[in-house]
């Protein structure tokens, strides 16, 4: 069954439970919202959840209508710098956090201007990380509704929405001040599980998705 999802900014594991289990379509022709995971992750460092955000221009002309392709990173703030040093801040002591660093670091070294080019490639590099197939198919028409029978999972970049799923807690760098917080970006299981992150997100139910 494929699912219709928006791509987002390092996604988290609810949204790569679905990649890892489901086929995939990408929305990549509605419009731009905010308070969603388009421009921001969240993560955990030492005083707990904690959010990047990535800054965007806006248009003033055309509020909340903004075509999410059209959607441009504001590089004049040295955001990847400070993404990255706060990855690196939160999650150098993790098991695997040089096992991905390479990887990953070539997002912060490298300029893009659309924020979609960016997530997707976001997504593109944790696929490798998880040795996953990277979903190709993307939409080239808006349908307020899914059409060809896929399921809907474009709610789910929605950062106010509070989908609950469970989460087995795996150890976190900072589990044992914070406890374990639920459902981050996909770099948080990444660094601290490493190669047992894919079956991990295998296991998660998706009974979300039938609601």
């Amino acid at each position: 069954m494929k699912v219709l999802m928006h791509p987002g900014y390092f996604l988290n594991l609810t949204n790569f439970a679905v990649i890892a289990q489901k086929d995939i379509i990408w929305e990549v022709s509605g419009n731009y919202q905010k308070q969603s995971f388009r421009n921001r992750c969240n993560i955990a460092n030492d005083r707990g959840f904690h959010t990047l955000s990535i800054p965007i221009k806006h248009n003033g002309k055309n509020k909340g209508r903004n075509a999410y392709a059209a959607v441009l990173i504001d590089n004049k703030y040295a955001w990847q710098r400070q993404h990255w040093r706060t990855l690196q801040t939160a999650y150098r002591t993790s098991p695997f956090f040089e096992f991905y660093e390479d990887e990953i670091s070539e997002l912060y070294t490298k300029t893009f201007d659309s924020l979609l080019e960016f997530n997707l490639r976001t997504i593109e590099i944790a696929c490798e990380c998880l040795q996953l197939e990277m979903p190709e198919v993307k939409t080239s028409i808006f349908h307020k509704t899914p059409e060809d029978d896929s399921l809907e999972g474009r709610y789910l970049i929605d950062a106010k929405k509070q989908i609950s799923v469970p989460q087995e807690p795996y150890v976190q760098v900072f589990g044992d001040r914070n406890g374990f917080i639920d459902n981050l970006s996909i770099l948080d299981l990444l660094f601290n599980e490493g190669t047992n992150a894919l079956s991990y997100l295998e296991q998660m139910p998706l009974d979300f998705l039938d609601a």
